[in-house]
C-alpha cells in the first residue's frame, strides 16, 4: 500500500502546478512596464526592470533558470541589465520528500522497485532544475547515482519556453542588436532533449567510449536495467568540489585545468560533440593515492550538442584565420557557422568576441585565461563592446549552433579563472585539434555515435 501524501508534499505539488500561471503574471507585469516606457521613449528605470524580472523568475527555480543563466553569457541575447541580473540566479529546485520519491520510483520501476537495490537513500544527494540524484547500492556492491526526474517536468518546460518566447518578443521591440529566433529554436530543442533520460544514457555511453582508459577523465557507467525515460541509474563516482581545490598548489590546479580543457575540446574537435553545460556542479575532482588532484569526474550528460563535421571545421578555420590574420578564412568560418549577409563592419564586431573566446589560444605562452579578470566579470567588457557595435551596425542573426559553443567557452573560462590556472592554452589547443580534419571527424563520429546509439547530427555532410 502506498503512503498518503503529506500536507507538505501536497503543498509542494500545488506550488508546482501554480508556477505556470505565476511565470506568466510576473513576466507579463514587468514586460508591460518595459514596453510602456519604451513606447514613450523613456528608459531611466531599465535596471530596476531587470531586477524586477529577476525577482519574478527567481522564485521558480525550474528549467527557466537554466535558460536565464545561458542567455546571460551571450552578448545582446537580452539587454545587458537583464543578463547581469539573470546570471546571478541559481537553478536548483526544492527536493521531493520520501513519500513522493517512493511513488515516483514505483512509477518508473514498478511497485517492487526497492527490491532491485541493495540499499537506497531517500534523501537527495543533489538536486537540479529537472530532477534530483539519490545514492544507492546495487546487489553486486557497486555504489550508484539514481537520477530521478521531477513530476510533470514536460509541462513545466513547455510553460517556461512559452515565457522565454515572450521575453524574446519584448526584446525584438527594443531595437535589438541580434535577432534571436534561431536561438529560441536551439534552446527549445536542447531543453526538451534534457527531459529524455534515455538519450542522456546514450550520450553518457558515448563519452565512456571517447574517454575509455583516459587517466584524466572518468565517466559513469549506465545501469540500463534500472533506467527509464525519466530515471537514469549510473555508477557513483567519488570526488570533491572543484572550488575546494582553488587553494591547492599551482601544479594541481593546472592539472585539473588540463583535464577540463581535454574533456570539452577533444570530443568536439574529434567527434563533433560538446558537453553544453560546464557548470560547477557537473564535475568533481578525484585524487591519487597521495591525496593530490588526479583528474575529473565528468557528470550530467543531459545538455549535449552534436555538430556536423563542417561546423567543427569552421571553428578550427576561425582559429587559424585569427592566428594568421587571414580575413578571407575568418569570413569563410563565419559563413560555415551560418552567419549570413555580413558587412565588413559586422565582421569587425564579431571578431571582438572571437578574439576574446580564442584569445588565450592565440598566444604561444604560459598565461592565465583572462588576466586581471574575476570569474563573475569574465567577458563583460568584450560583451559591452559587441553590444555597442551591434547597436550601430546590426542586427545580426545568431546561428543555432553558436548558442552552446558560446556557453561552453564562457563556462570553461570561468572554471579556469576559479582555478587561477597558468597554462600554454595555445599548445593545448594545437595538440587537441591535431588530426581533426573534416574526413576524419566524419568517420570517427559515424563509428562512435553508432556504437553508443546516439543519432547523427542534421546536416552532417
Amino acid at each position: 500500500m502506498t503512503d498518503a501524501p503529506s500536507d507538505r508534499e501536497r503543498n509542494r505539488f500545488t506550488a508546482r502546478a501554480l508556477r505556470y500561471g505565476r511565470v506568466g503574471a510576473n513576466v507579463g507585469g514587468v514586460a508591460a512596464r518595459i514596453a510602456g516606457r519604451h513606447f514613450f521613449g523613456l528608459d531611466p528605470e531599465r535596471d530596476k526592470d531587470a531586477a524586477a524580472l529577476a525577482a519574478a523568475l527567481g522564485g521558480l527555480k525550474g528549467p527557466i533558470m537554466k535558460v536565464a543563466q545561458l542567455l546571460a553569457t551571450i552578448p545582446e541575447a537580452l539587454p545587458a541589465e537583464y543578463a547581469a541580473e539573470l546570471g546571478q540566479l541559481q537553478s536548483h529546485a526544492p527536493s521531493m520528500g520520501q513519500s513522493f520519491v517512493r511513488r515516483r520510483m514505483a512509477a518508473e520501476l514498478g511497485p517492487e522497485w526497492e527490491a532491485k537495490f541493495a540499499s537506497f537513500t531517500y534523501e537527495a544527494a543533489a538536486s537540479a532544475s529537472l530532477g534530483q540524484v539519490h545514492k544507492a547500492r546495487a546487489h553486486d556492491g557497486r555504489q550508484l547515482a539514481v537520477k530521478l526526474q521531477y513530476p510533470d517536468m514536460q509541462s513545466a518546460v513547455e510553460a517556461d519556453l512559452a515565457q522565454l518566447s515572450i521575453l524574446f518578443s519584448i526584446h525584438r521591440r527594443m531595437r535589438p542588436a541580434i535577432e534571436t529566433s534561431e536561438m529560441l529554436k536551439e534552446i527549445s530543442a536542447r531543453l526538451r532533449e534534457e527531459l529524455d533520460y534515455e538519450l542522456e544514457a546514450k550520450h553518457t555511453r558515448l563519452y565512456g567510449i571517447l574517454f575509455k582508459d583516459d587517466p584524466l577523465i572518468r565517466v559513469p557507467e549506465v545501469v540500463p536495467e534500472l533506467s527509464t525515460r525519466r530515471l537514469l541509474t549510473m555508477t557513483w563516482l567519488d570526488g570533491g568540489r572543484l572550488l575546494d581545490y582553488t587553494g591547492r598548489a599551482l601544479e594541481e590546479r593546472n592539472h585539473i585545468a588540463r583535464a577540463m580543457f581535454r574533456a570539452w575540446w577533444y570530443p568536439f574537435s574529434h567527434y563533433g560533440v560538446i558537453h553544453g553545460d560546464p557548470h560547477l556542479g557537473n564535475y568533481t575532482v578525484f585524487e591519487d593515492a597521495e591525496g593530490r588532484a588526479a583528474g575529473i569526474n565528468l557528470l550530467d550528460y543531459g545538455c549535449m550538442r552534436t555538430f556536423a563535421p563542417k561546423f567543427v571545421q569552421g571553428v578550427i578555420d576561425l582559429y587559424n584565420g585569427l592566428l594568421r590574420n587571414d580575413r578571407a578564412l575568418i569570413v569563410h568560418a563565419y559563413e560555415t557557422w551560418g552567419f549570413g549577409g555580413l558587412s565588413n563592419e559586422l565582421i569587425d564586431i564579431l571578431n571582438i568576441w572571437a578574439n576574446f573566446i580564442y584569445g588565450p589560444m592565440l598566444e604561444d605562452r604560459v598565461r592565465t585565461i583572462a588576466e586581471h579578470e574575476r570569474p563573475g566579470a569574465y567577458g563583460r567588457k568584450e560583451a559591452f563592446r559587441v553590444h555597442q557595435g551591434l547597436r550601430d551596425k546590426g542586427p545580426v542573426t545568431v546561428p543555432r549552433e553558436f548558442v552552446f559553443m558560446d556557453r561552453a567557452a564562457i563556462g570553461l573560462g570561468g572554471v579556469f579563472l576559479h582555478l587561477n590556472a597558468e597554462l600554454n592554452y595555445h599548445r593545448l589547443f594545437e595538440d587537441t585539434i591535431a588530426g581533426s580534419d573534416l574526413a576524419d571527424v566524419a568517420g570517427r563520429q559515424r563509428e562512435a555515435f553508432a556504437a553508443a546509439g546516439v543519432p547523427l547530427p542534421d546536416g552532417r555532410d
